[in-house]
């Protein structure tokens, strides 16, 4: 007789077949969470980082900005003292003006030139005075011109005296002094 297995073999061959698919599909879900897991914390990881990161840098950039204002205050500072020097310097050197101008107005007055009036406002000498010849006078603007502590020899006029029995004429010349407290708050702003 023919051999008939009657039992039910298809059935149980699904069941497993079944079980199996489950497990792996059990298996491939666990495997690919543990994925997603692994590459969440490794970016979650990278993220805290670059934060701390970016907090350290933050906190480095505020004590900077801390010095950089410091350091603007004491550029200030510096900048005041160093005008106060200036002025003291300044002081300090025209101190003497007054010996110094009329020793230097002796040197480069040649002969044949009278000052009449010497007249002080700032830092310009108006000098009103006789002359023997214009070439006197021309010998004298560039004797200023030359000089060190004159500058800017400006004749404002020249006149003949008819009535003066030696033919003098008369002369006003504006003279500046170089140096003085007055050209640095020109000169400065």
């Amino acid at each position: 007789m023919a051999h008939i297995n009657l039992l039910p073999w298809r059935e149980e061959a699904l069941k497993a077949q079944q079980k199996e698919y489950f497990t792996i599909l059990g298996a491939v879900a666990l495997l690919t969470l543990a994925l997603v897991l692994t590459v969440n914390f490794y970016y979650q990881a990278r993220i805290d980082g670059q934060s701390s990161k970016n907090q350290y840098l933050k906190n480095e950039i505020a004590q900077l900005d801390i010095q950089i204002a410091e350091i603007k205050t004491l550029n200030d500072k510096k900048a005041a003292l160093q005008k106060r020097i200036n002025v003291v310097e300044q002081l300090q050197r025209s101190r003497n003006v007054g010996t110094q101008v009329l020793d230097e107005i002796a040197k480069i007055i040649p002969n044949g030139i009278y000052i009449i009036e010497l007249s002080k406002q700032g830092n310009t000498l108006q000098l009103t005075g006789k002359s023997e010849s214009n070439n006197h006078l021309a010998n004298m603007i560039r004797a200023v011109e030359l000089s060190d502590l004159f500058v800017n020899a400006t004749p404002e006029s020249i006149t003949a005296d008819d009535g003066s029995p030696k033919l003098l004429s008369s002369f006003k010349m504006k003279v500046e002094i170089k140096g003085l407290v007055n050209d640095v708050n020109k000169g400065g702003k």
